[in-house]
């Protein structure tokens, strides 16, 4: 199977999110504190990441599409850095500042490469910032070839439904990576692509393989989605199609860290689909670049070249 590098180059996907930074601050454990049983880390290293919806416009950057990046962000220190690694990036940023809150922060603390801390900073924006960044919607919509809507439950995809039922009226693909138990709210969707968890928070838990394909193929009726996708783990990933069932096997050797593995599975669903390909052959490469993602620090990306 061909990656369509040259046609991917051509395409242009809008993604529509939660934006996040990443932070790292990488250090040494040699003793333990004295104020409390907890480790002291030198902190030798520090290093800022694109993270949620930005991770997945950086995915798509690394594969060769063109990527235009629509969402929220404080009058921070945090927001300035997304700016500055959307550039380095070369993803096209169409960012609504909100004064009033805190640009969503994860900071993570490794010893000897392994996590011992992770701090959250996160604030929902104000109803006005919302309705400036839904303004812009329509327009970078038009210009676009698939629409990727990677929800946080952090508040910027509040109205999501409006902008599926734009991109659906002008015939563009609208891949939806889900959050929360509520999927009403991304009827009309091309695709969905909940985890396993996600997916047993939607439709309940199953049993057996038949039981879960009359669950997704329900929930994909229901939604009116061309397909659903639930990535599973170690179990692979499986595909629920008006046409079938596929699935693919996982393919990671070594598993180190999952962090951001759907931002990757889903922007690799997006530049395949940009260029026509079938969803069976699409989630072929989706599943080979989640395997590749997941044997890599943190929040990380895949290039064309890898997958080649």
């Amino acid at each position: 199977m061909h990656f369509p590098i040259e046609t991917i180059k051509t395409k242009k996907i809008l993604v529509i999110g939660d934006l996040m930074l990443d932070r790292y601050w990488f250090g040494e454990v040699d003793r333990i504190s004295p104020e409390a049983p907890v480790p002291v880390v030198h902190v030798a290293r520090k290093e800022d990441r694109l993270g949620g919806a930005c991770n997945v416009a950086r995915n798509i950057r690394a594969l060769g599409a063109q990527a235009t990046l629509l969402g929220i962000i404080g009058n921070d220190e945090a927001g300035q850095k997304i700016q500055a690694l959307c550039h380095e990036a070369d993803i096209v940023p169409h960012l609504e500042i909100d004064a009033h809150i805190d640009t969503t922060l994860k900071m993570r603390v490794l010893g000897r490469q392994q996590q011992l801390l992770r701090v959250d900073f996160e604030q929902k924006p104000r109803m006005d910032t919302l309705e400036r960044l839904n303004h812009q919607v329509r327009a970078c919509i038009d210009h676009h070839d698939v629409l990727v809507l990677s929800d946080y439950n952090k508040g910027v995809l509040t109205q999501v439904q409006g902008m599926i039922a734009y991109a659906r009226e002008k015939g563009i693909p609208i891949l939806v990576d889900p959050k929360g138990n509520d999927y009403q709210k991304y009827r009309g969707a091309s695709l969905v692509t909940p985890n396993r968890t996600e997916m047993m928070q939607a439709v309940g838990a199953w049993h057996t393989e038949d039981e879960l394909t009359q669950k997704a193929n329900k929930l994909r009726d229901d939604l009116h989605l061309d397909a659903l996708l639930v990535t599973r783990s170690e179990q692979g990933m499986t595909l629920f199609a008006k046409d079938g069932r596929f699935h693919e096997d996982a393919q990671a050797h070594e598993v180190y860290d999952v962090s951001g593995a759907g931002d990757t599975v889903l922007a690799t669903l997006a530049v395949t689909r940009a260029t026509d390909m079938p969803w069976e052959q699409a989630i072929g490469w989706a599943n080979k670049a989640g395997g590749i993602v997941v044997g890599k620090l943190g929040t990380s990306i895949v290039t064309a070249e890898e997958l080649i």
